[in-house]
């Protein structure tokens, strides 16, 4: 059947990669993604509601953090209801353009990440090592240029990548994977030389990476340093507590792209749990991140109880 597919000619109705699952396994797995699906936008958009809502909550931090759950939001919608509706309805089909803009999207969102965290990690430096400098470095313009640096380098990096894909001559019509990226629409191609489109992805990866760890590297060692030569625990106690929330996320996102990239390195593993592990990073931040902030930022969750208990209040009235 794929390599059928593989020899067409190039369509705008795409064929697209689908998992192999049993009849009596749709539904279950369908409401299941959904309400993983529902929940992870509910949490998300309470984080961003309660920071763009909340006086108490306009701070420097959690402007830049307001692109975390938004980040989030763009990752796991752009990929997660199509891939459940296909499962349902079992088409199997995508259109090109929205294919390209799928991709497009997770690529921004997978890129956004490190520069999101390398942000956060700069502010804290900030707040922890010159705290009497706090206010007059993290200004509002300087809030501003911070986060339209990490989301204007991320959207720069990302449409080169997919200028370059687009010149590329397209003779067929298979996407490889369940979801639409980079390399399944190179995968397309009429087997042009893709050197400098290889070339080039590489070129990002490494420098996202480098950046963004280097940024974080240094901030987290200084406020290490600032930390060890503090004698009162209770700071101690507020700058690790701080830190800690994106330190697990770095963890995590770290973690579950290289489980990622190794399910594609082993033959023997099914397309089902490779195409499964493929989504994991589109879908565990997403889900996880409300926790780690909602529960680990003290504002947030502070902020959050409060405005439950007054919407409990006045329901009772």
């Amino acid at each position: 059947m794929e390599n059928s597919l593989l020899n067409k000619t190039f369509s705008f109705e795409l064929q697209i990669a689908s998992f192999d699952i049993p009849p009596s396994a749709v539904y279950p797995i369908f409401i299941t993604g959904i309400l993983v699906y529902f929940f992870s936008v509910l949490s998300n958009v309470t984080i961003l509601v309660l920071i763009a809502t909340q006086r108490s909550l306009h701070k420097p931090m959690l402007f830049i953090l307001f692109s975390l759950p938004l980040n989030d939001l763009i990752g796991i919608t752009a990929m997660f209801p199509r891939v459940l509706v296909d499962i349902l309805i079992m088409k199997h089909t995508v259109n090109y353009p929205l294919c390209v803009l799928q991709a497009f999207l997770l690529h921004m969102y997978g890129g956004g990440i490190p520069f999101i965290l390398a942000a956060m990690a700069f502010d804290r430096y900030i707040a922890i090592c010159k705290p009497l400098r706090y206010n007059a470095i993290m200004t509002p313009l300087a809030v501003v240029g911070i986060i339209s640096l990490a989301w204007g380098v991320d959207f720069a990096l990302i449409l080169v990548l997919f200028l370059l894909q687009a010149r590329v001559k397209k003779c067929r019509s298979f996407i490889i994977n369940v979801f639409c990226d980079n390399f399944s629409l190179l995968s397309l191609s009429c087997g042009d030389d893709l050197t400098v489109n290889n070339v080039y992805g590489l070129a990002i990866t490494v420098f996202m990476h480098v950046t963004t760890v280097t940024i974080q590297l240094f901030s987290y060692i200084q406020i290490l340093v600032t930390c060890l030569k503090n004698k009162q625990s209770d700071a101690k106690s507020k700058a690790v507590n701080t830190c800690l929330a994106q330190i697990i996320t770095f963890f995590l996102f770290e973690i579950v792209a290289l489980f990622t990239i190794l399910s594609y390195r082993f033959p023997n593993i099914s397309s089902n749990a490779r195409n499964a592990c493929g989504m994991l990073i589109f879908l565990i931040l997403p889900v996880l991140n409300p926790f780690i902030y909602g529960m680990k930022t003290k504002d947030i969750r502070t902020t959050f109880f409060r405005v439950l208990n007054k919407r409990k209040i006045s329901i009772s009235k």
